[in-house]
């Protein structure tokens, strides 16, 4: 008994990624650009707003912030899920911003008499 033999026809190109569109026939330089109609000047986007500078934020994972609080990762978890601690999900975990460690060490401090 002998095996089937390949067929000798070309393989089928597939896209390298399931759902991929196939690249455009043309690249991207070889498209005409638009012109204005009346000048026959390439447009260009009009004024563009100024966005304010972003202040730099840094912020901390879940471990660095027990860390400096000393207490367990499960009690960090608990004040974010209880809304007592600001946090920003990245994916599946937490960035917690430093400013809101700050304001809320400061803010649960006790006198002792």
């Amino acid at each position: 008994m002998s095996l089937p033999q390949r067929s000798t026809a070309p393989a089928l190109s597939r896209p390298a990624i399931y759902g991929q569109r196939p690249m455009a026939a043309r690249p991207m330089a070889a498209r005409p650009m638009t012109m204005r109609p009346a000048t026959g000047q390439p447009m260009t986007a009009g004024p563009v707003m100024q966005r304010p500078a972003p202040r730099a934020v840094s912020f901390l994972t879940v471990t660095e912030v027990a860390a400096i609080m000393r207490v367990s990762k499960m009690t960090v978890y608990r004040l974010v899920h209880g809304g007592e601690l600001a946090a920003v999900r990245v994916g599946r975990s937490f960035r917690v911003p430093e400013p809101a460690v700050r304001d809320y060490l400061s803010g649960a401090r006790t006198d002792v008499a």
